[in-house]
C-alpha cells in the first residue's frame, strides 16, 4: 500500500484517499521514509478506538528511539512531553492540568473569550475581506491559553511563531529551533513567576512543582509548553475548518444562522466532519497486535487517523454529509481513552462563541476566494487553512467549489 499522504491533493481534500484505504483494509502498512521502516496506519473507527485505548500501543517516544541514531535536535522538554508518556507518569502530570480545563473552570472564562471574540472581530467591516484565520481563528486561542498560563501579552506573538513552526512538516531544522527557543522562554518565564508569583495555571504548576516535587524541571518546562502549543494550535484549525464546512454548506449555515441555540449540538459534528487533528501522535507497538484482523508485529509505529475513522460508515451513516442533527458525540476529534485531549471543554468553548459572534455580526459570511484556491497547511498530523478569506456583504463575491 502507497502513503496517499505524498499526493498533492491529499493536502486539499484527504477523504477520498484515507476512504480508498480503509475499504482496502481499517489498519494497513504503509512505507516510511527512505529507511524501509513500516507504519501501520489505522483508518477504521472501531479499531481507532481500540488502538486509543490499548494499553500495548505505547507513546513513550524515548523507549522507541532508544539506542537509533537520529539527526533531529529537538529540545528534551518538547520531544517528551506528557503526550509521549505511559503511565504511571502519563497519569501524573495529567493530574496537574485536569483541574484547570473542567467545565466550571471554562465558564469562568467564557466573558473573557466572549470580550476577545468581539476585539478581533471589531477588525472586520462590512464589503472588506477578511482573513478569518489569521484575523479571529489564529489570534484568538492564542490570547486565551496565554492569558490562562500567565504569558504577558508582550511575549504572545512570539510564542504564536515558534508555536507555527513546530508544525513546520518537511523543515526539521525550523522545528528544532523552534523547539529550544519555545522551551528557554518557558524556561525564563518560569523562573520569572517564582520571583513574582501569580495566580495562573502556570504560577499553580511552579508551585506544585517547588511544593510538593511532583514534577521534575524538565517535567514543569514540557508541560508549560504543551499546555501553550497544543491549547491553540488545534483549537485554531477546528475554528477554520468548521466556518469552511458551513460556508460550504449553505443550509445548515443558515440553520444555525436562524437557530444559534443549535450552534453548541452542532459543533460535535462539525469536529466529526472535519477533524482538526487529522492523525493522533506517535504509538508503537510493544508486543504483536492484531488489530482489525492485522497483526502489527512487535515495534511497529502505529498512526490512528483520526480524520479517517471520523468518517467510516460502519459508525457514522452518510459520514460525507454534514448533518447538524447527527448525534456525532462518540467522534474522535479529541482522541479517546487515558490521552482524550484534556482541553476539550475549552476547545468546545471558543468553537461556540466564535459561530455565534460571526453569525450575529455577518450572517451573510461568504468565502472570498474560489474553494480551490484555499490554502492548507503542509502537516500530516493537525488538518488546518493557512488562510480563510471571507467576506460580509458589500462586496463581489466568486462561486464556492
Amino acid at each position: 500500500m502507497t502513503d496517499p499522504t505524498q499526493d498533492p491533493r491529499f493536502l486539499r481534500s484527504p477523504c477520498p484517499a484515507l476512504a480508498a484505504m480503509r475499504a482496502t483494509c481499517p489498519v494497513g502498512p504503509v512505507p516510511a521514509g527512505s529507511g524501509g521502516r513500516t507504519d501501520y496506519v489505522v483508518t477504521g473507527y472501531k479499531e481507532a478506538r481500540e488502538a486509543l485505548r490499548d494499553a500495548r500501543l505505547s507513546k513513550d517516544t524515548a523507549a522507541f528511539f532508544a539506542g537509533k541514531e537520529s539527526r533531529r535536535r529537538l529540545h528534551p522538554a518538547v520531544a517528551h512531553t506528557m503526550l509521549t508518556s505511559d503511565p504511571p507518569r502519563h497519569t501524573r502530570l495529567r493530574r496537574q492540568v485536569t483541574k484547570a480545563f473542567t467545565t466550571g473552570a471554562v465558564a469562568r472564562l467564557r466573558p473573557f473569550i466572549v470580550r476577545v471574540t468581539d476585539q478581533l472581530l471589531d477588525q472586520w467591516h462590512e464589503g472588506e475581506p477578511f482573513d478569518f484565520v489569521a484575523g479571529l481563528a489564529v489570534p484568538l486561542p492564542v490570547v486565551v491559553i496565554c492569558e490562562l498560563l500567565g504569558v504577558p501579552p508582550a511575549d504572545r506573538a512570539d510564542v504564536r511563531r515558534w508555536s507555527a513552526e513546530l508544525f513546520a512538516a518537511g523543515e526539521p531544522d525550523v522545528i528544532d529551533a523552534a523547539s529550544h527557543a519555545m522551551a528557554g522562554y518557558m524556561t525564563e518565564l518560569i523562573a520569572a513567576k517564582r520571583l513574582d508569583p501569580g495566580d495562573s495555571l502556570l504560577d499553580r504548576l511552579v508551585t506544585a512543582r517547588d511544593g510538593e516535587d511532583r514534577l521534575t524541571e524538565q517535567e514543569l518546562v514540557s508541560l508549560a509548553v504543551l499546555l501553550l502549543v497544543a491549547g491553540h494550535e488545534t483549537t485554531t484549525h477546528a475554528l477554520g475548518n468548521a466556518v469552511l464546512a458551513l460556508l460550504r454548506h449553505p443550509a445548515q449555515l443558515d440553520r444555525l444562522r436562524r437557530d444559534p441555540d443549535a450552534i453548541p449540538g452542532a459543533i460535535d459534528e462539525l469536529l466529526r466532519f472535519d477533524s482538526a487533528v487529522s492523525t493522533a501522535t506517535f504509538r508503537y507497538a510493544t508486543e504483536a497486535v492484531t488489530l482489525g484482523g492485522t497483526e502489527i508485529p512487535a515495534g511497529a509505529p502505529v498512526l490512528v487517523a483520526l480524520g479517517a475513522a471520523n468518517r467510516d460508515p460502519a459508525r457514522f451513516p452518510d459520514p460525507d454529509e454534514l448533518d447538524p442533527d447527527r448525534d456525532a458525540a462518540p467522534h474522535l476529534a479529541f482522541g479517546h481513552g487515558i490521552h482524550r485531549c484534556v482541553g476539550a471543554p475549552l476547545a468546545r468553548a471558543e468553537m461556540e462563541i466564535v459561530l455565534r459572534a460571526v453569525l450575529a455580526r455577518h450572517p451573510e459570511i461568504q468565502l472570498a476566494v474560489p474553494g480551490n484556491q484555499l490554502a492548507w497547511r503542509r502537516t500530516r498530523l493537525v488538518r488546518g487553512l493557512s488562510s480563510l478569506p471571507v467576506l460580509a456583504p458589500g462586496a463581489r463575491t466568486p462561486t464556492i467549489e
